[in-house]
């Protein structure tokens, strides 16, 4: 599946088992987990919507 890549906004790809994301533009490897807390800081409209499940 591919998303966007929050270092570089190109299309990263996320695994089918959600289990990682890549991007092979600017070598961006990140678990799933990782990947969601790092937009959540990143993009103050995924902050929000993230403060309402506790993350790890």
């Amino acid at each position: 599946m591919k998303v966007k890549c929050p270092d570089c906004d190109g299309i990263a790809e996320l695994s089918d088992s959600f289990s990682y994301v890549r991007c092979e533009k600017c070598h961006l490897d990140l678990t799933y987990g990782e990947y969601v807390r790092y937009i959540g800081k990143k993009n103050p409209v995924y902050k929000d919507i993230l403060s309402d499940y506790k993350l790890r």
